[in-house]
This record gives structure tokens, C-alpha cells and sequence, in this order.
């Protein structure tokens, strides 16, 4: 049967790549791959030699009319993407959607997404939480800070290392110096690292260190 697969990739270690995604992968007709170099070493790891189609956040709007037409063709098709989860700060969702629309099946295996041992090994309370992903880069920014300030549950970001000090100045401003946080990066990876304190301790940190790698932030909420 036609169909899309969503299928998580490695965030770091490609060992935590699962048996199920790997026949996946062996067994569709094409890969959808966020950027095929990246992919590429992923596939020849294990063995998969499935054709692959460019799919990434530059063209998902021009090819996902011509994707949907390929799987009620009869295709399976499926969506990895550089690391983690398709869909999770990543193209998907506009495919996902055009999908639902058409009443084209759908399937979405379990695997990695950066936030979830970010969340999990913080510390701060995980049963309730706020994912907010990459925060607006410019327009909108303070003001999706601003709305966030009175919410009492932990909320994750993602952000690059040539933001993360400038980030973490206008969570200060927006959530005070000793409001709790711990920021993982390089997650699964060599030199994997989790720095927790306050926000005028971690962004202490970062002015000896200087930040390396994608980090996940994981903000405690306002305390009532």
C-alpha cells in the first residue's frame, strides 16, 4: 500500500539508529532526504541503497504537491532529515498535512528528537512542558519572550552556538538572572555536556567556555 513514513534519525551516535528505520529505509521505493550528503553517509553506513529525493525547508513548497501525486501513484515514500524526528524543527509538516488532506496513510516511528534526554536529564519537572523550539530570529522575538514570562511549566528551546550567549542575555531579561536552566549540547555525541544553575551561572560558564555545538535549552517555569 501507498504510503509516508516518517523515520528519526540519529541525533548524534549512529548507533542509535533503530532495526525497524533501517528496514524501513532498505524497503520504500524513495528516501526523502533533508540534505543528501548528510544522508548519504547515514544510508551507506547501513547498507541502504534507496534512492533519495532532496527534500528540505527550500523546496518543500514547490515539491510536496509532486510528492503526494508520487505516493497515491502507488509510491512509499519516506521523510528522514539531517538528525531526529521529521517535522520536529524540521520539514515535514507542510507534507504531513498535504497528506492528511488527501487521505494518504501515514506512519511516524518512535526515535530521536534532541529535546526529550535534554528534558529528561535537567533535573527541572518534565511532566508538564512547553516545547518552543528555534525562537523567531528577529521580528517577534521579545514579544513570544515576553509571552512566555508568566508560564509555570519548563520550556525547551533550540538554539545554534553563535546565538546561545545573546539568547541567554534576553532570557535574563525576560525571566530574571536566577531563574534555573540547564542547556545540553552535542546530545549522544563525544563530548556530550549538560550545564545547569541559574542563567547568570550558565551564561558565567559560556563566557570561559566558549560554546560549541546545537544545544538544547531547558528553562524552568515561573514558580507560583
Amino acid at each position: 500500500m501507498s504510503k509516508l513514513i516518517l523515520v528519526p534519525t540519529p541525533i548524534g551516535n549512529l548507533a542509535d539508529m533503530t532495526y525497524r528505520a533501517v528496514e524501513v529505509l532498505k524497503s520504500v521505493d524513495v528516501i526523502l532526504a533533508e540534505d543528501t550528503r548528510v544522508s548519504g553517509i547515514l544510508l551507506k553506513h547501513y547498507g541502504i541503497e534507496t534512492p533519495m529525493q532532496s527534500y528540505h525547508m527550500h523546496n518543500e513548497h514547490g515539491m510536496t504537491d509532486s510528492v503526494v501525486k508520487q505516493i497515491k501513484n502507488g509510491r512509499e515514500m519516506a521523510i528522514i532529515t539531517d538528525a531526529g524526528t521529521p517535522g520536529i524543527s524540521d520539514p515535514g509538516f507542510l507534507l504531513v498535512r498535504a497528506c492528511v488532506a488527501q487521505d494518504i496513510k501515514i506512519e511516524c516511528l518512535p526515535g530521536a528528537t534532541a529535546f526529550v534526554p535534554a528534558l529528561v536529564n535537567s533535573g527541572l519537572p518534565n511532566d508538564k512542558f512547553v516545547f518552543e523550539g528555534f525562537l523567531p530570529a528577529k521580528k517577534g522575538r521579545q514579544k513570544r519572550l515576553k509571552a512566555l514570562a508568566e508560564e509555570d511549566r519548563t520550556i525547551i528551546f533550540y538554539e545554534s552556538p553563535y546565538k546561545i550567549p545573546k539568547t541567554l542575555q534576553q532570557l535574563v531579561e525576560h525571566f530574571g538572572a536566577d531563574r534555573q536552566v540547564s542547556i545540553s549540547r552535542e546530545i549522544s555525541k563525544l563530548y556530550e555536556e549538560t550545564i545547569r544553575g541559574t542563567l547568570a551561572e550558565v551564561i558565567a560558564h559560556f563566557e570561559e567556555k566558549k560554546p560549541k555545538g546545537e544545544f538544547v535549552i531547558v528553562l524552568a517555569g515561573k514558580s507560583s
